[in-house]
């Protein structure tokens, strides 16, 4: 069977993700060069949607703005979730504009096509021992990580568990948020009891595995990152890069895609139409330049870097895994490792951004060894000579005079000084 209809489930926060999702939802978040929700709306067209929904919300505008009416010529309708309560709550904007199965994905994961395809053809298959109809069918990736995420169990290709962040047991299958639904799935929401006045999708799913629905589960193969905290960028950006699949996008929702004209410096390097590479300047596989960008005489580029739009690196930089997000400046002579940056980023001449491990704060939390040297926000201007300590996390809109360290959790609108 084919399905038509997808709903991408956007309208989260991402307080996970600060100081990047201050000004903007975390599906809008880079992973390479391009937001997030982009590559789950490429994965779903490539299985055959052509009647996109994306549930929005918190910053519900700059999901709306930059993708329009339409994706690739694909009508896309925007629902609003006003109050963030719960997966399953999102769902539940779409309910008067679904009639037939559809699909759900949360749009703050990069995921292969391969996972959106699998769940299609395990939702149209039938046996003769199973129900006409499946209530529901849901991705399942293998992880050493389980704990961290709703686990599966199944019996055959039966879900018979649905485990919300175990404590206990050996859970090996991960929910990779990928589902496929009949219309049945808003009467099961309507019916799932709240937890502290939300709802979730995969309690909702719960229940009907609890009450004997039929709810298939499918092993996929395919690549599967969730963006939680800062560093899982970093790791998607290299899965991307890794896979090579549309890495380059050009930048109105509308209109062809960039890729026709990439020019490519060797397998693994790509370098959108008007970006300005200095012949003196080396791209290190894998890495991607963005639209516009210009990269100076005697730097090195990757590997495992993407270079957002309208960003400039300048003469002897040296940036590597990391993430220069659009209209970012990098100083001459400045080093990044490690490093995520917002937009609108100003790094003065010999700045340096040390690489991981390092132990990365996250609200009361304090995550060890994580490979992430500094996430720096949106406008923030450091003048020059600035060292930031690994798993630093720099507000929007700080101001780091010249020769100063940066260190630990840095409020927006800081200024640091000697």
């Amino acid at each position: 069977m084919s399905i038509r209809s997808a709903v991408v489930l956007a309208a989260g926060e991402g307080r996970r993700l600060r100081p990047l999702t201050r000004n903007r939802p975390k599906p809008m978040l880079p992973a390479a060069t391009r937001p997030i929700i982009e590559h789950v709306f490429d994965a779903l067209l490539s299985a055959g949607v052509t009647d996109l929904h994306v549930v929005v919300g918190y910053k519900r505008e700059r999901v709306q703005n930059h993708i329009g009416p339409s994706y690739e010529n694909v009508p896309v309708t925007y629902h609003v979730q006003e109050k963030q309560l719960g997966s399953g709550h999102a769902l539940s904007q779409a309910a008067d504009a679904v009639d037939d199965d559809f699909l759900v994905v949360n749009g703050d994961q990069v995921v292969a096509p391969q996972l959106v395809q699998d769940v299609v053809d395990a939702h149209g298959a039938r046996t003769g021992d199973e129900p006409e109809d499946t209530a529901a069918t849901l991705c399942v990736v293998e992880s050493e990580r389980a704990s961290r995420y709703g686990s599966v169990r199944l019996d055959g290709d039966r879900v018979v568990e649905l485990v919300e962040q175990p404590r206990e047991g050996r859970y090996r299958l991960v929910n990779a948020g990928v589902y496929a639904f009949t219309p049945s799935i808003f009467e099961a929401l309507r019916k799932a009891p709240t937890v502290d006045g939300t709802t979730a999708l995969p309690d909702a799913i719960a229940r009907l595995v609890d009450g004997d629905t039929s709810v298939r589960g499918v092993q996929s193969s395919g690549y599967w990152t969730d963006a939680t905290h800062p560093w899982d960028l970093l790791a998607a950006t290299r899965r991307l890069l890794d896979d090579g699949a549309n890495v380059l996008r050009s930048s109105t929702a509308d209109s062809a895609r960039a890729d026709a004209g990439v020019r490519c410096y060797g397998d693994g390097v790509w370098v959108a139409p008007g970006a300005r590479v200095h012949e003196s300047a080396t791209l290190q596989a894998p890495v991607v330049v963005a639209a516009d960008c210009e990269i100076g005489p005697g730097t090195v580029v990757g590997p495992n870097v993407a270079v957002g739009q309208n960003a400039t690196v300048e003469s002897n930089a040296v940036v590597v895994d990391s993430i220069v997000d659009e209209d970012t400046r990098v100083g001459a002579n400045a080093t990044l490792v490690d490093c995520v940056t917002g937009q609108a980023v100003w790094l003065g001449p010999a700045c340096v951004v040390s690489g991981g491990p390092a132990d990365v704060r996250v609200d009361t939390r304090i995550h060890q060894a994580k490979r992430l040297g500094a996430v720096i926000g949106d406008r923030v201007h450091a003048e020059g000579d600035v060292s930031f300590d690994p798993g630093t996390l720099v507000g929007s809109n700080t101001r780091a005079r010249t020769g100063t360290t940066v260190s630990g959790v840095v409020d927006p609108g800081s200024e640091v000084v000697r």
